[in-house]
């Protein structure tokens, strides 16, 4: 049995796992420049004098550009297609990231100049996470495809566990300035492997033709970027509202904004957590942050296993991906019980189990590559992401203002469970019969 499975995959070809796994390294290191914010944020903080809500509002710059870009970007990603657009979003982010490493020496604008490069990474990121989407529809069949969107989206867990002890041990070592210089150095390489890794199916030097069989097959769009950027169509308002119109759309677009409230606290307040609540060192909060991350990985690859594995056995889309996303928001909401205990060690057991069940029900990738209408698979994906990342402007102000009024975390991780709480409602009540959507035809 064994050995007809290894015979049967050789003969699918493994390609496409290549791709994949070029996906989540660069996703990656995507998270990693979003990130090293929270770990160099309170060295930063101390020497450059910010207050909670000053620094709640650098933490959110990110995400106003970010959000703000989803559409432009999604539609440049259809126009021009994924490797250029994703290639030349690898290069800017990485330089605005090493930029932000000499902030300090600006003096009075380091505040301003801080916002500002913040603000850039952003609107360079904007296609990521809709151009991993595309590929993944281009590239595998459906009966994979939560698999294979499980773990590039799992990738914003490995982050942390892979570059939070490192980026605490630099800035521990020898400051903060020289973490913002370090990613950066990382993700220029990081594009020029991208544009000789990267290839639409039909164009990769080394694909067979059984692998681009099996995929067509099971329901990969091939031709995504086929048509020259000539033939394809313009931005187009009326698939705009088509899409903000529909129901299933809508609340998978409030669930995304839901579960990305957890990811942004992660992302931007959870180290600066550990540190002024919890008591513990920079290197220390660094290294500990690592082990929710690896939870919330591991929780991620098991959700799109569960996810493809319920499709097989069901054949039902629906339950293959509601079952995992409403289970694993269920175990979200026990962040807030950290409220209520004094050990650091139990405290990190509560975010671990936390961030492995919002692994395991972070799933709408996988979702909106089911529901992208074909013609617009890019901007679909766009304004999934925009809506989803609205919470990265939202929650670190939230945070701060909330931190900054009481002097505690604790209002702030109900308002994180609070938001697991909604996005399972979404799914079970707004979403319906998760299906590809049809475009009117104007």
């Amino acid at each position: 049995m064994a050995l007809a499975l290894t015979l049967e995959a050789r003969a699918q070809g493994r390609v496409r796992w290549g791709i994949l796994l070029m996906l989540f390294v660069t996703t990656v290191v995507n998270y990693a420049d979003r990130a090293i914010i929270s770990i160099a944020g309170t060295p930063m903080s101390q020497e450059l004098g910010l207050t909670p809500v000053t620094l709640g509002y650098i933490l959110s710059a990110f995400s106003w550009s970010y959000v703000a870009a989803q559409m432009p970007g999604g539609w440049m990603l259809d126009r021009y297609g994924s490797k250029w657009v994703y290639a030349g979003g690898i290069f800017f982010w990485s330089l605005f990231t090493l930029a932000q490493g000499w902030v300090g020496f600006l003096g009075g604008g380091a505040v301003a100049a801080l916002f500002i490069l913040r603000f850039l990474v952003g609107i360079a990121e904007a296609p990521s996470f809709p151009g991993n989407a595309r590929i993944v529809t281009a590239w595998f069949p459906s009966a994979e495809r939560g698999k294979a969107s499980a773990i590039f989206n799992s990738a914003q867990y490995f982050a942390p566990v892979l570059f939070a002890p490192l980026t605490a041990w630099v800035t521990h070592e020898f400051g903060w300035r020289y973490a913002f210089i370090v990613m950066g150095v990382i993700g220029i390489v990081l594009a020029v492997l991208w544009v000789r890794v990267i290839h639409d199916p039909a164009d990769h030097p080394t694909v067979t033709r059984a692998e681009l069989d099996h995929i067509a097959s099971g329901g990969a769009l091939l031709a995504l970027d086929a048509a020259k950027p000539a033939e394809r169509k313009g931005f187009d308002w009326g698939v705009v509202r088509q899409l903000l119109s529909n129901r299933m759309l809508v609340g998978i677009y409030v669930a995304q904004h839901c579960i990305n409230v957890m990811t942004y606290f992660f992302l931007t307040w959870f180290p600066i957590y550990l540190v002024k609540q919890r008591g513990l060192t920079v290197l220390q909060a660094g290294f500990v942050a690592s082990l929710p991350a690896l939870c919330g990985f591991l929780g991620g690859i098991l959700g799109g296993v569960i996810s493809d594995a319920i499709l097989k056995r069901t054949g039902s889309l629906t339950k293959a991906r509601k079952i995992p996303i409403v289970a694993g928001m269920l175990l979200s909401m026990s962040i807030i019980a950290c409220n209520y205990v004094d050990s650091p060690a139990f405290v990190i057991g509560f975010m671990a189990l936390a961030f492995f069940g919002k692994g395991i029900g972070a799933l709408g990738w996988a979702v909106i590559s089911d529901t992208s209408p074909k013609e617009a698979a890019g901007l679909s994906g766009a304004i999934f992401n925009m809506f989803g990342n609205t919470a990265g402007i939202t929650t670190p102000i939230v945070i701060g203002y909330l931190v900054q009024a009481s002097g505690s975390f604790n209002g702030a991780l109900v308002f994180v469970g609070c938001n697991a709480l909604i996005a399972m409602i979404a799914y079970l009540v707004i979403v319906g019969e998760i299906r590809r959507v049809e475009l009117r035809k104007a």
